[in-house]
C-alpha cells in the first residue's frame, strides 16, 4: 500500500480526503494536523512510519509562503491541492517536489492516480499546468512577474556573481560563506523569479533591474 499523509487546513476537508483515500483500498492514509511548512522542515518520519507521499489541500494562503528546507533538500513528493494557481506559484511547486498540483474540485479519481504517479516517481500535471510551465506550447510568452518576490540583500549579491558565470564553489570563495549555502541562496533566487535556470534566472534579473549590465 502506498502511505499517504494527508494535510489541510480543514478539519472536515481532511477528514473528506482521508475517507477518499481509505475507501480506494490501495492507500493506507494518516491524518497530519500541522501545516506542510512544517513537514517541509522536518523529515519523512510521521509516528515513526515511513510515507511515501503527502497529499496536501492549500487554501487562504498562496505557495510563495512555502520554503524548502534548510538544506535545500525535497523531502517527499507533493500532490497538492490548489485552486487558480500562477506559473510562477507552480515553478515554486515544482521545486518543493509537487509531482502533481490539482485543482480542489478535482474528482477522486484525478487524485489517486496522481498519488499512485507520485509514489512512482512520475509526474502528473492537468493541460491547465502544462501549459503554465510550458507556455511555448501554446505560442503564449509569460509575462514576467516582477513583484513575485523580493530578494535579499545576499541574493542580489550571489545573482550578481552568477551574471559573471561564477560557479557556487567561487561564489562561495568571493563571498566568504560555505558552498552549502551559496547552494541554497541559489535554489532561492531560480524559485523567486521563477526561473528554470541561472541562466534564466540572470536575464530576469537584468529585466527586473536587479542587475546592471
Amino acid at each position: 500500500m502506498i502511505r499517504v499523509l494527508v494535510l489541510a487546513d480543514s478539519a472536515v476537508v481532511r477528514a473528506g480526503l482521508l475517507a477518499m483515500l481509505h475507501e480506494d483500498g490501495s492507500f493506507d492514509p494518516v491524518p497530519g494536523d500541522f501545516p506542510l511548512t512544517q513537514l517541509l522542515r522536518t523529515t519523512s518520519q510521521i509516528s515513526g512510519a515511513k510515507l511515501d507521499v503527502v497529499l496536501a489541500e492549500i487554501t487562504g494562503k498562496r505557495l510563495s509562503s512555502l520554503s524548502v528546507a534548510a538544506d535545500g533538500s525535497v523531502i517527499l513528493p507533493l500532490v497538492l491541492l490548489i485552486d487558480d494557481v500562477t506559473r510562477s506559484e507552480l515553478v515554486r511547486a515544482v521545486r518543493l517536489g509537487a509531482r502533481a498540483v490539482l485543482p480542489r474540485t478535482a474528482q477522486p479519481d484525478e487524485i489517486c492516480a496522481a498519488i499512485e504517479a507520485a509514489a512512482a516517481g512520475l509526474t502528473a500535471f492537468g493541460p491547465d499546468e502544462i501549459d503554465l510551465l510550458i507556455p511555448a506550447a501554446n505560442g503564449v510568452e509569460p509575462e514576467y512577474e516582477t513583484t513575485l518576490e523580493t530578494l535579499t540583500e545576499r541574493e542580489v549579491e550571489v545573482l550578481a556573481l552568477m551574471a559573471q558565470g561564477l560557479a557556487n564553489k567561487n561564489i562561495a570563495d568571493r563571498l566568504n560563506i560555505s558552498e552549502h549555502t551559496v547552494k541554497f541562496h541559489v535554489s532561492s533566487i531560480l524559485s523567486k523569479l521563477a526561473a528554470s535556470s541561472r541562466t534564466d534566472a540572470v536575464t530576469k534579473g537584468i529585466r527586473a533591474g536587479l542587475l546592471v549590465i
